[in-house]
């Protein structure tokens, strides 16, 4: 069920060992069957709407092409299921189903987008930060190159400068 993991090398930036790895299999199963009883339940409470040749306008329709998700426990790879939903808004748009669990576009969770300004608090530079994060959860972590943390840290100035004159009234 689990590959061997080779033995850590001295200067490589991450190891893995045999806990890691069972916990990003149990997270991935985890994760797997959680989507599961998310899509279903959104298709059975939806059984009933039919066209008018009685056909279900929301049906299964295999996965979505596997992604990583980079979690604090490393990279878990998930295949979303993916639901055909016919249904139109009286507007003429499709409607669609949308995870709750697994937002399109997440690549992060919400605990890895938190610990970055940790890191910048605690003066690593951006230059700095992908060895840091890669040390931390995989060496792919991806999205978080020298430019895309210099726009996090505008952001997080912007809300900042929010926040220091917001009303305490």
């Amino acid at each position: 069920m689990f590959e061997a993991t080779t033995p850590h090398r001295f200067g490589a930036t991450t190891s893995k060992d045999a806990l890691t790895e069972v916990l990003q299999a149990g997270a991935r199963q985890l994760l797997a069957a959680a989507l599961e009883v998310e899509v279903t339940k959104y298709i059975d409470e939806l059984r009933h709407v039919v066209d008018e040749h009685g056909r279900r306008l929301v049906v299964r329709n295999g996965y979505a092409v596997e992604r990583e998700v980079h979690t604090g426990i490393g990279p878990v790879a998930v295949r979303q299921p993916r639901v055909n939903d016919r249904r139109a808004a009286e507007s003429g748009e499709r409607l669609r189903f949308t995870s709750n669990i697994l937002p399109p576009y997440l690549r992060r969770t919400k605990t890895i987008d938190e610990l970055i300004p940790w890191l910048y608090l605690k003066g690593i530079s951006t230059g700095d930060f992908s060895e840091a994060l890669a040390a931390l959860v995989g060496p792919d972590a991806p999205g978080l190159s020298p430019t895309s943390i210099v726009r996090l840290k505008q952001v997080w100035e912007q809300e900042f400068k929010e926040w220091n004159q917001r009303s305490l009234g």
